[in-house]
């Protein structure tokens, strides 16, 4: 399997994609999905479709080309806010996916993670074939009830004072200062109370995570609640960019749009087509990441397909990835220069392989026959004991991660996997 830099892409990157490209992204990136990839897509299903299609039609296609080899749903970005201001755990902004419903267990010593197809990715599976479960019909027709409800334009107008007092700032790289200024401002309770309105809500937590926040010595908000920090800043950008008509009012999609914004911090790579997107999401980068436009990997991913196009049938036909582990070494291909980039140094077993001396390494190392490292999966799945769920194990310090996934065995016109395999 290729693994490869940690993407996030949404429906504009994947829709302008044809399936062999979309079959070297799945190839060469591991997809974080984030919910609002799922929630566009299935909306789809209450559009009109030009060209003859059926909305089930343009569901299918987008569906298909989908990830599925390497590719991770995260949780929903309001789960994560809750659980930080609860004291439920520290959300790591460190460019991995945020991983949910995986059974800690333990075998021979050695502990691992086993998750099992999620629901989103079983969901998928059946677009492709045309089939929709009436509750998904209904998700679809509340979500774009509840786009067409949004009231940007008086969001927009409750920002216009404090963009008015703050000079007007018009460029958006001030604009982003501004909402960093306001952040760190000297009422650090109203900032948390925004936070929690623009978020989760205050609700029946509200008091409560108010009490934890003053019993913890009323800290700077920014320490205290990084990734709530990080999602209400990037809502006070969007909202003081249309109080300075820089980010239109008037189309309600946009704040899915920018929402895509909330789920940076779990990615190395970030891809859009889309204009919002494009302009704002280099604002939001860390050092060590990088932001592709949409127009240009769909480029390298077709010239890519052309270079594995020249290889002769009979390795062609021993699956993708048997010849395309790696990208090519040439720094010509951009997919090459963001694995040169972003590809991690060596797991931790393999810098210190006596760490697990004495341990059960169930599961053949890298290099193995595929034959043998499936039947291993399958008996430390079968034998594993089953740990308490709020077990804390880190990924780089597992012996075992195992995902359940279905996979197709080809994707456009390449076989990714033989069928004797």
């Amino acid at each position: 399997m290729a693994q490869g830099p940690i993407l996030i892409f949404d429906k504009s990157t994947l829709q302008a994609l044809n399936p062999d490209e979309a079959n070297w992204l799945d190839n060469f990136f591991v997809s974080n999905i984030t919910p609002l990839f799922y929630i566009e897509t299935l909306a789809d299903l209450e559009k009109e479709v030009r060209k003859g299609k059926t909305p089930e039609q343009v569901v299918g296609e987008i569906a298909y080309k989908s990830p599925d080899m390497q590719a991770h749903p995260n949780i929903h970005h309001l789960t994560l806010i809750w659980g930080e201001l609860m004291g439920k755990g520290e959300i790591k902004m460190v460019g991995f996916p945020i991983l949910g419903g995986g059974q800690p267990v333990t075998l021979g010593g050695a502990t691992g993670v086993i998750y099992k197809q999620s629901p989103e990715a079983e969901a998928l599976n059946r677009w492709q074939h045309g089939e929709f479960l009436e509750v998904e019909r209904g998700m679809a027709k509340r979500w774009r009830q509840e786009l067409a409800s949004i009231d940007l334009q008086t969001m927009a107008a409750s920002f216009k004072g404090i963009h008015e007092q703050a000079g007007k700032p018009h460029e958006l790289t001030d604009i982003k200062t501004l909402a960093d200024s306001i952040i760190d401002g000297p009422d650090q309770e109203a900032v948390l109370r925004l936070g929690l309105e623009l978020t989760i809500g205050y609700g029946d937590w509200g008091e409560q995570i108010m009490a934890r926040w003053n019993y913890s010595g009323r800290t700077r908000i920014r320490d205290y609640a990084p990734y709530l920090t990080y999602v209400l800043t990037v809502d006070l950008f969007f909202y003081l960019a249309m109080a300075a008509s820089q980010i239109g009012s008037l189309r309600s999609s946009n704040k899915a749009d920018i929402a895509y914004l909330y789920y940076l911090p779990f990615c190395m790579v970030f891809t859009s087509r889309d204009n919002l997107l494009v302009r704002s999401t280099p604002l939001f980068l860390r050092s060590d990441q990088s932001f592709v436009h949409g127009d240009d990997l769909k480029a390298d991913l077709k010239k890519l397909d052309l270079h594995y196009d020249a290889l002769p049938d009979e390795q062609k036909k021993k699956g993708v990835y048997s010849f395309a582990a790696y990208p090519p070494d040439d720094d010509s291909f951009l997919v090459t220069r963001l694995w040169k980039k972003h590809m991690r140094p060596p797991s931790i077993s393999q810098q210190h392989p006596s760490k697990y001396e004495g341990k059960t390494l169930c599961v053949p190392p890298a290099g193995s026959d595929p034959k043998e490292v499936i039947k291993a999966l399958d008996d430390f799945e079968k034998n594993a004991v089953p740990l308490s769920p709020e077990t804390p194990i880190a990924m780089d310090e597992a012996a075992v991660v195992q995902f359940t996934r279905f996979i197709r065995q080809k994707k456009g016109k390449w076989v990714r996997v033989p069928e004797n395999k």
